[in-house]
C-alpha cells in the first residue's frame, strides 16, 4: 500500500456550490468483508473492532472508523487509509479458518459528500431510492443507483449523504451531481 500523503483520490479537490454542496472526499482505508453474516461473525469481529456490527441497511462507528452493512452477506470497514494493513492482518489472523474474503478495496472506489437542506430532492432526480425522510433517515445505508451508474448511499445525518462509486466512472458521478444541484434546478419537494 502507497504512503497516505501520496496517495491521490479521484477527483481531489472537486467542489460545486449549487442548492447543496458536491464535494470529493479524500483518500480514505475500506475493507470489504464478504461471509454469512452469522452471530458468532456479528459477536466476534464486533469484539476484535471495539464497535457493534450493524443491522441490516445500517451503519456503526467509533472515532475514525465505521462499519456499513452493504448486502446480506457484505460489510465495509471505512478507516484511515493508513490503518489498512494492520487491519486486514488482524482481520486474517482472526478469522483465520473461517470461509470469509476479506479485501482491501480502498483504491477502487471514489466517495462524494452531498450537503444542505435540498439533498434529498438533488438525489430524488438521479437514483430510485426514495429519498422521503421516514423512508432514508440518518444512518441508514443503501446500494442504488446514480444516475447511470451503481452506487452506495450513506446518511450521515439530516443534511450529510456520503457516496460511494467505482472510481472509473468518479468523473461522471461528480458531473450528475453537480448538474442536478445547480441552482434554479430546485425542487422543494423534501426540502428542509
Amino acid at each position: 500500500m502507497s504512503d497516505p500523503s501520496d496517495v491521490m483520490a479521484p477527483m481531489q479537490g472537486a467542489r460545486s456550490e449549487g442548492v447543496v454542496t458536491v464535494e470529493a472526499l479524500p483518500a480514505q482505508g475500506q475493507i470489504t468483508l464478504r461471509c454469512d453474516l452469522s452471530d458468532d461473525f456479528r459477536w466476534k469481529l464486533g469484539e476484535t473492532l471495539g464497535f457493534a456490527v450493524p443491522e441490516p441497511l445500517g451503519a456503526t462507528s467509533d472515532g475514525d472508523r465505521a462499519l456499513l452493512w452493504m448486502s446480506p452477506d457484505e460489510l465495509l470497514l471505512l478507516c484511515p487509509y493508513d490503518a489498512v494493513p494492520t487491519l486486514m492482518a488482524q482481520l486474517g489472523q482472526v478469522f483465520d479458518g473461517w470461509f470469509i474474503a476479506i479485501a482491501d478495496v480502498s483504491d477502487a472506489r471514489a466517495q462524494f459528500r452531498i450537503t444542505g437542506g435540498h439533498l434529498r430532492d438533488v438525489l430524488a432526480k438521479l437514483t430510485p431510492v426514495d429519498m422521503a425522510p421516514q423512508a432514508f433517515v440518518p444512518g441508514m445505508v443503501r446500494r442504488s443507483r446514480l444516475a447511470q451508474v451503481a452506487a452506495g448511499y450513506w446518511m450521515r445525518d439530516a443534511d450529510t449523504m456520503q457516496i460511494f462509486v467505482f472510481r472509473s466512472v468518479a468523473e461522471y458521478a461528480f458531473g450528475v451531481l453537480t448538474l442536478a444541484a445547480g441552482a434554479g434546478g430546485e425542487v422543494g419537494f423534501h426540502v428542509r
